[in-house]
């Protein structure tokens, strides 16, 4: 029956995806066998079964350990890493069937969860065009890539599975039977090349390589996407005349980044790679525009005849004669009696001189440059030619809204302590510490920055544990000793334990009292930002109390902005994995407190989440059309009143889960001993040795937990298959208000009703889904410690168990078919490199005395970390 319900779970899947899947696995089997022999291969397909025959309970976890414990280490190595590739490969496949799945669903027809569907379903449930275009004016989508270390594959390995991406894809078109052949050649090519790479770093990155590597996913994805999303925006507002008109959607997405501007615990990332960042996102965004300003520019080939240039037109290209004669004159060489062409293609080169750092030709300003677009866009359209006016020229107009010249607003974030020492030096008037001056320095760098870009490109000033409104009227001090080198901030609370997420409504208070914020918020409109902590509150207090500790954070701060006459946003500092408050984006949205988002949600989008959700134009596409769709569905009346009403219905239940839930989790980390008997059951000291990222795993030189940075601390718990960060507590928490399973109704109708209590207990789901018991038990046994394995194991026995029988489900994601098919067909891989993860883990904690052995073995235990993430498609 096992044996069916597999296959009939195989068979589940579209073919196109278990053709790709086929196709891609059977190659790279023609490359182990080409590198290794047909014994390279026996070995992973006898792993490969053997993993499959202890999920249906026909073999043990000790058989499958005696297979891998009898390899050389050379031979584990080669099976590692072929389960790696095989994982590369899959979510490959994965992805490029998801892009076909939403090419599959243009049809025409109004997609659920998209822009245009929302957009519908407002104007049906009433309140006229007045209220949407009220809800469309304030519109606004922050996300925030950030350098957290999550993406464990190196840029080689990104690229070489980006070319074979490109390969299947031309398999899905119309070919011929030789280009078929060539591009299957191809494939094994890449495929036999990405085997033969390194699949992880073995030097340390350097904050400057975290910047370049996310400009990738600018480069290829998002700079084309934006002026997509807002043409399909227009499109819901005003129908097919898009293009034709003057656009109803404003630009409303705004890209940040803390890459090369978090310094937070890295001391890496010092005041010049602030600088060196901001001139390589310049370079990165000025090489678009000049690129897309020219193809515009070549394109619009429309005649002075048929379309007269405006008399602004006629000047604008009168003054460039004058200023620049021959560059003029050589552009109407190539355009003659084109004006419009004209003076797109001198845009060009200035966007260039601009880059060039060429003074007389450059433009000082975007702003110059969206001025010259629009004269050309007032001349099409003032000349009968609106489709011109309207079409790419208005794509290049959004694109330089939305970019700048800085392509994303630079963030500075550095901890209240450094602060508060620093402002004690500078008050002493004695000798500043190299720390200080460094703080110094990089709020010169902020000033040099606006100079440059504008204001807009760097003016946020995040705080780090920030306890009191001292910890903001400290920056703005420091700031404020440098007089005329004095930048422009907003200096952003950012509340992260418990405790400072209680304490938040009374810290805004204190800087209402504070002359440089009130100053702020008279010349932006009473805009106030504040930035919460999903990562170390959850340390702190488990899943599910941090859960509702942000929550009742976001009801009060949204209750004093309101008292205040305050437009606040809140900053979600949420991370790729469910134990860092991750998730699907759309639904974490529908589950904040009511009047929390207002039309407007910033979010850190962090390590491999960057590139699952913005490496593909049409995923990248998708996703943003779904957090908008959210965005405007949670700012609305109707279903705020709803949320409203479950919260004050439920909530005194969820209290009670919550301190029960607190309780266990505290009960756990608080244990004699709990920081070393964690790092002995996992792979947590390797972990740093992944080289990921520039950042320390730990914020001080201390081993405590608290020091501990909240990534690793996922990190590890999903290596050894507990995923404890996304579900502890939460069993102990829904018997506290069940009689342990006895009576569920009210926690069912919770369910039902409450979006927060849904989303809770759904993301629980997921981790318990990806945790798998038997494994488990065979990392927390390396601690020596009965009790505590007896602790974990038996919360997750109880939470399994409760959820299960709240949600009414038989299994695990038995709501979610898609997911629950790919996480049980995936799992016999992930158990693979999980005993051979184990084999290398267990004879390290044992002590190996031989140097070249414990080098293998730690060979064989990065490799096997990077082949579980891959397989779980997170790491933390």
């Amino acid at each position: 029956m096992a044996t069916k319900t597999r296959e009939t779970i195989r068979q589940d899947l579209p073919e196109p995806l278990r053709r790709d899947v086929r196709l891609l696995g059977a190659m790279l089997g023609d490359s182990l066998v080409e590198y290794g022999g047909p014994g390279l291969l026996d070995d992973v397909e006898r792993l490969r079964h053997a993993v499959i025959a202890a999920r249906r309970g026909e073999t043990t976890g000790a058989e499958v350990a005696a297979i891998v414990d009898g390899w050389t280490l050379e031979r584990a190595e080669q099976v590692a890493r072929a389960f790696t590739v095989y994982f590369h490969l899959t979510n490959l496949a994965e992805e490029h069937h998801r892009i076909r799945t939403l090419r599959e669903r243009d049809t025409g027809e109004t997609v659920p969860g998209s822009v245009a569907a929302t957009v519908g379903h407002l104007r049906a449930a009433g309140g006229g065009d007045g209220d949407l275009d009220e809800l469309i004016a304030g519109l606004e989508f922050r996300p925030v890539f950030t350098a957290h270390p999550t993406e464990a594959r190196r840029r080689a390995v990104v690229t070489a599975i980006q070319r074979i991406s490109d390969l299947l894809a031309r398999l899905d078109g119309e070919v011929g039977v030789s280009e078929r052949e060539e591009i299957e050649r191809g494939l094994r090519e890449e495929i036999d090349l990405l085997w033969r790479t390194a699949l992880r770093r073995h030097t340390q990155m350097d904050p400057l390589d975290e910047v370049r590597t996310a400009m990738a996913a600018f480069d290829e994805t998002i700079f084309r996407v934006v002026p997509q999303i807002y043409r399909a925006l227009d499109r819901a507002l005003g129908g097919p005349e898009t293009g034709t008109r003057p656009p109803k959607a404003r630009p409303y997405l705004r890209f940040g980044s803390w890459i090369g501007g978090d310094r937070d615990g890295n001391p890496y990332v010092t005041a010049q790679v602030t600088r060196d960042a901001v001139m390589i996102q310049a370079d990165h965004v000025l090489r678009a525009l000049e690129n897309a300003c020219s193809r515009v520019g070549r394109e619009l080939t429309v005649h002075d005849t048929t379309t007269p240039p405006s008399d602004a037109l006629r000047n604008v290209l009168a003054a460039a004669r004058t200023a620049h004669p021959r560059l003029v004159a050589e552009i109407a060489k190539r355009s003659p009696g084109e004006p419009h062409r004209q003076a797109l293609l001198y845009a060009a080169a200035r966007i260039a001189a601009t880059r060039e750092r060429d003074a007389d030709l450059a433009y000082a300003s975007s702003d110059e440059l969206l001025a010259d677009l629009r004269t050309v866009q007032e001349s099409l359209a003032a000349a009968g030619a609106a489709r011109q006016a309207y079409g790419r020229v208005q794509q290049l107009i959004w694109q330089v809204e939305t970019f700048g010249f800085h392509l994303a607003e630079l963030e500075i974030r550095q901890h209240s302590e450094l602060h508060e020492t620093a402002l004690a030096e500078v008050r002493a008037g004695g000798p500043l510490s190299a720390m200080t001056e460094e703080i110094l320095e990089t709020l010169r760098v902020v000033a040099w920055i606006q100079r440059r870009f504008g204001v807009r490109a760097c003016h946020r000033y995040i705080v780090s544990f920030t306890r009191s409104a001292a910890d903001i009227a400290n920056v703005h001090e420091l700031a404020a000793s440098l007089g005329d080198q004095a930048p422009v901030l907003d200096v952003i609370p950012l509340f992260e334990t418990g405790e400072d997420l209680e304490r938040a409504p009374s810290v805004l208070d204190g800087m209402l009292e504070i002359p440089a914020v009130r100053h702020r918020l008279d010349e932006t409109g009473r805009r106030l930002e504040v930035m919460l902590g999903y990562s170390d509150s959850a340390k702190q207090l488990g899943p599910t109390s941090a859960t509702l500790r942000l929550y009742d954070a976001q009801e009060a701060l949204a209750a004093w902005a309101a008292r205040n006459d305050v437009r606040l946003t809140l900053f979600h500092g949420r991370g790729g994995s469910l134990g860092r408050g991750g998730g699907p984006a759309n639904r974490a949205i529908l589950a904040q407190a009511p009047g929390s988002v207002a039309g407007r949600f910033k979010v850190t989008e962090q390590g491999e989440v960057i590139f699952a959700r913005y490496g593909h134009r049409e995923i990248a596409r998708r996703h943003v059309e779904q957090v908008t769709s959210a965005v405007l569905l949670a700012s609305t009346d109707a279903v705020q009143d709803r949320a409203r009403e479950a919260a004050a219905r439920y909530r005194p239940l969820a209290d009670k889960i919550g301190d029960a839930a607190k309780a266990a989790f505290r009960a756990l980390i608080e244990s004699e001993g709990f920081a070393a008997w964690f790092s002995r059951v996992s792979p947590l000291e390797e972990i740093s040795e992944l080289r990921i990222g520039s950042r320390p795993a730990r914020r001080k030189a201390a081993r405590e937990l608290d020091d501990l940075r909240a990534i690793p601390w996922v990190f590890a718990w999903t290596q050894t298959r507990v995923n404890l960060p996304g579900w502890y507590g939460l069993g102990s928490g829904l018997a506290a208000v069940s009689d342990d399973g006895r009576d569920l109704t009210a926690l069912r109708e919770a369910y039902e009703s409450w979006p927060l209590f849904n989303t809770l207990l759904d993301n629980a789901e997921m981790s318990l889904a990806k945790t798998d018991r038997a494994i488990a038990e065979r990392y927390l046994a390396l601690g020596d410690r009965p009790e505590l394995t007896e602790a974990v194991l038996a919360e997750y026995d109880r939470t399994r168990r409760l959820v299960l029988a709240v949600t009414g489900h038989e299994r695990l994601l038995e709501n979610r078919r898609v997911l629950s098919r790919a996480v049980e067909l995936r799992n016999p891989y992930v158990d693979a490199l999980s005993h051979l993860q184990l084999r290398a883990l267990t004879a390290l904690r044992a002590g190996v005395e031989d140097e070249e052995e414990r080098a293998r073995l730690e060979e064989l235990l990065l490799l096997s970390v990077n082949g579980v993430a891959a397989g779980l498609q997170n790491t933390g």
